[in-house]
């Protein structure tokens, strides 16, 4: 009686220790999920140890998909979500909600030794669409362009041809990049490369940022809105978020969390 007695005591403890380690699977933006949401989690870790985290970083239309199918509990975006996407989530009783976690600003990077520092709107339009094929007509010193967008599950890449491109299709010539990381290092080493990122990649090797109409991204010009380019960023839930997914939305919403919003180097939405 009493070795039953303490196997069940051992029983009750392990199941409770396993109710303890709660995993969240966060899936979708590679803007959200390559930086930010990682150091997020880290710091979330520290005042709730037994949370494990599984993070996906593949491009905000697949974090609508796990959202969909339940494979997630945030749905990481850079975009908000679309209406076929809204009406898929409802046919399968799922209710996208919407929270704002920070702000961006899609920066136009080219190669560090290009000499064009300043684009207009006009001329980034018909550079990403193909119309602008060679940097001498945009003042440059000659070369064909070589142009380095996200892929289609990209956030990003819907949001740049809605903000830059009056929504027309990217140039057939495009080449297509998995995230933001792999666009500055093409950029970095091809002199005639071209290419866009979020403010938390700004600085990588051999690129630089060029100036829209003469603003710049940075903190400010996407909080007063005078750059052009600038975007919210998003995590979807399954309704009004609860235990473990609505203690880690509020620590990103938190004084703490959008501390580290601004250290990544996006916009922290207070």
């Amino acid at each position: 009686m009493k070795t039953t007695l303490v196997a069940l005591v051992a029983a009750v403890g392990l199941a409770s220790t396993a109710a303890q380690a709660e995993r969240l699977v966060i899936k979708g933006s590679d803007t959200l999920g390559a930086k930010l949401v990682p150091q997020l989690a880290e710091q979330f870790k520290t005042q709730t140890p037994d949370a494990t985290f599984d993070i996906a970083a593949e491009g905000s239309t697949t974090g609508f998909a796990a959202l969909i199918d339940s494979t997630a509990q945030i749905g990481m975006a850079s975009r908000p979500a679309k209406p076929e996407e809204a009406a898929a989530a409802a046919a399968k009783g799922v209710t996208l909600k919407e929270t704002i976690v920070a702000y961006d600003g899609v920066a136009v990077i080219v190669n560090a030794a290009n000499p064009i520092k300043n684009l207009t709107k006009k001329q980034v339009e018909q550079i990403f669409t193909g119309e602008v094929a060679d940097w001498s007509a945009v003042g440059g010193s000659g070369g064909a362009i070589s142009i380095y967008t996200r892929n289609t599950s990209s956030g990003t890449y819907s949001e740049f041809k809605e903000l830059a491109m009056k929504k027309r299709d990217y140039a057939a010539s495009a080449q297509k990049m998995a995230g933001n990381e792999q666009i500055a290092a093409e950029v970095g080493k091809n002199a005639n490369g071209i290419g866009y990122v979020g403010l938390a990649y700004v600085k990588a090797k051999g690129i630089k940022v060029v100036s829209i109409d003469g603003a710049f991204p940075s903190v400010e010009s996407v909080q007063k809105k005078s750059y052009p380019y600038a975007r919210p960023t998003f995590y979807y839930t399954n309704g009004e978020p609860a235990g473990l997914v609505k203690a880690f939305v509020d620590f990103t919403l938190s004084p703490a969390g959008q501390k580290i919003v601004g250290d990544v180097g996006f916009v922290p939405i207070h």
